[in-house]
């Protein structure tokens, strides 16, 4: 089954996943590409330019994806 998601990679994308509470997950990057998914983490709580708070949880940007799952059409 393929889930359609949108990764969040700018600031922008973190605000307005930030103001909608939405639930983003954690996938881990091995050598730059998407990996496993790391964590079901919750809605981001906190941002800076290296790292993105969720559910208490600090991760690195570099080092994460961030995706949240789009409704259905």
């Amino acid at each position: 089954m393929n889930t359609a998601y949108k990764v969040l990679s700018s600031d922008a994308d973190l605000f307005a996943a930030a103001l909608a509470q939405v639930q983003v997950y954690v996938v881990q990057l091995v050598d730059g590409k998407p990996h496993v998914i790391a964590d079901y983490a919750g809605p981001v709580q906190k941002w800076t330019p290296e790292y993105i708070v969720l559910a208490g949880m600090t991760y690195r940007r570099d080092e994460f994806e961030f995706r949240v799952r789009l409704n259905k059409k």
